[in-house]
């Protein structure tokens, strides 16, 4: 294990510089490059946009210019700090892989494994954020121009309400960044002992990061760097207390009052105390003040909105217990079982394979055409496939949820994702309440199956905005709420599918699905392939060595998400 050690430093030291400088260098050119458009894309789309009222594009035109100034340095500081980052840990992953069960010659292993990856994967990182700083950028654009709908009004400010705001900000700052800095500063040494005592009880019984032989030397290396952890989170306290002090205003405003304001102003603080007791597992509560910031009951579905998506699925005593055992669970949780539990890209893994498969029944019934594929790939234009196709497979998880009266989502015969395994993660958070008040939907709807047949056709194929769009679509209900509601339906998902093709992995993974099925239908003689696809799959094939269509997340992911037997519905 020592051996392996020294290698990896090597490696790190290697190979890390230059995945540092691909990723700083690449991401500084793209941001810079993109930079002058977006400053006035981002100006003119405030402007056009009917969603936003007069009062705050005023205001919104006398303040984008900071932060549309910060955040190239901001983006900037970050690509070199996470490039850093990659360039270590990457080749840290690829050791502990190399020193596993069943690998032959690990010492060479531990050497060549993580080179040639950790550089092709910075590639992938730049080409990840020229998509999102391209593409999702313009799509969040296109999104906010987008028309009103009949019930929908513009978003707008009153102004008498402005003299509150701006008080309790200029009060609440201070005020906060003074108390949750103190907090934090007072919190650091119990951090820093804990810390300590945690990780030499487990060096001692061979337990959390200690617990393979390999992990030894690393696991010594966290004991003698923990000082800088806790120095992190009390500068992230720091930083987090300036939004705590801007978010009375945004209640002082909410509330028309400025007590409430000032109200949070004190909350927040005891708030804080309170997540880190629970972090530190102190004593429950906080000895700080705690007074109500909200006139009705708002507060209450701030502070227990997951709570009710919960509450929807599982009854509450049900709940309470589950609540309890899981968090005497994550007290007593090793490390290696915190790593099995934090893995929301199976999720987003089960998302593409599902496409993947539904995509070969969809090509083979003629809803996705070689057209279709060929404009993805060549001109890269996948608003048709890169929505439809995901909302489709989501659609039918959902049906198929509702049959089998399931409490979460079905995404295999055995794996039932439910709000206590669903990923902890904030994207995912926020997609399931949605999701599952859609299966309610389905569930009240009961589709026939002639209607599940017909919607595939209807979600590839027409428009959804209206219930006379299916007029001569065959759908076998002529009932027009019936037909609202599914669409409304459809548009949701859709909408849920726009939002996640922000995340910056979304298109390139979404891409290399594509020529995939099309390699596939062109082999097994489905479509007559067109040279010039063919020539741009094999050139960004071998561009990507040792990777399938430059994909390494996605195999990763794939065999993390197998492991637990996620498949495709």
């Amino acid at each position: 294990s020592s051996d392996c050690f020294l290698i990896f430093f090597c490696a790190a030291v290697l190979i890390g510089p230059i995945a540092a400088a691909i990723i700083f260098l690449g991401n500084s050119a793209v941001i810079i490059g993109l930079w002058p458009a977006h400053f006035i894309w981002t100006y003119y789309c405030v402007l056009k946009a009917e969603r936003i009222g007069l009062v705050l594009k005023i205001l919104a035109a006398i303040l984008l210019p900071l932060p549309l100034l910060l955040l190239p340095v901001l983006a900037i500081s970050g690509s070199l700090l996470g490039g850093i980052g990659y360039g270590v840990f990457i080749p840290l992953m690829a050791t502990f892989e190399a020193v596993g069960e069943g690998v032959a010659d690990k010492l060479t292993h531990c050497f060549l494994d993580g080179t040639v990856s950790t550089t092709a994967g910075a590639c992938t990182v730049v080409r990840d954020a020229t998509d999102f700083c391209f593409h999702s950028y313009f799509s969040l654009m296109d999104e906010l121009i987008r028309k009103l709908g009949d019930n929908e009004t513009p978003l707008d400010i009153k102004l008498s309400y402005l003299p509150h705001s701006m008080l309790a900000v200029l009060i609440a700052v201070p005020f906060d960044v003074f108390m949750i800095s103190g907090v934090a500063l007072w919190k650091s040494p119990c951090m820093l002992l804990k810390g300590w005592q945690r990780l030499c009880e487990d060096l001692v019984g061979r337990e959390g990061p200690f617990l393979e032989t390999v992990c030894v030397p690393f696991a010594g290396l966290s004991i003698i760097l923990w000082p800088l952890a806790v120095i992190g989170a009390v500068v992230a306290s720091f930083l987090s207390s300036f939004f705590f002090g801007m978010r009375a205003g945004l209640i002082a405003y909410q509330e028309a009052s400025l007590q409430m304001g000032l109200a949070y102003m004190v909350s927040a603080v005891a708030l804080f105390d309170e997540y880190t007791n629970d972090m530190l597992y102190l004593r429950e509560g906080s000895c700080f003040p705690r007074p109500k910031y909200r006139k009705t009951d708002r507060m209450n579905n701030e502070t227990g909105q997951n709570n009710e998506v919960r509450n929807a699925t599982s009854p509450l005593g049900e709940k309470k217990h589950h609540h309890k055992t899981m968090k005497a669970l994550q007290r007593s949780k090793t490390f290696m079982e915190a790593i099995q539990r934090l893995r929301p890209i199976q999720i987003w893994d089960w998302l593409f394979r599902s496409c993947e498969l539904n995509g070969r029944i969809l090509l083979g019934e003629g809803l996705i055409s070689a057209e279709d594929m060929e404009e993805c790939i060549i001109k890269g234009k996948c608003k048709k496939l890169s929505i439809k196709l995901p909302a489709w497979c989501i659609l039918q998880c959902l049906i198929r949820s509702a049959k089998h009266d399931s409490h979460g989502l079905l995404i295999s015969d055995d794996v039932e994702v439910t709000n206590f395994n669903w990923p902890k993660d904030k994207v995912f958070d926020w997609m399931l309440g949605p999701l599952l008040v859609i299966k309610e939907q389905m569930k009240q709807l009961e589709l026939t199956e002639d209607e599940e047949l017909c919607l595939r056709r209807l979600i590839m194929t027409n428009n959804n905005d209206k219930p006379s769009d299916w007029d001569d679509c065959g759908f076998p209900s002529s009932d027009n709420i019936r037909r609202a509601r599914l669409q409304a339906i459809i548009r949701r998902l859709q909408g849920i599918v726009v939002n996640l093709s922000w995340v910056p992995s979304f298109r390139r993974r979404f891409i290399d699905l594509v020529k995939a099925l099309y390699l596939e239908a062109v082999e097994a003689g489905a479509i007559d392939g067109s040279r010039s696809v063919k020539r741009k799959i094999e050139a960004d094939a071998a561009s990507a060595p040792g990777s399938k269509f430059d994909d390494k997340d996605g195999e990763g992911s794939s065999k993390g998400a197998a492991a637990v037997g996620i498949d495709a519905v």
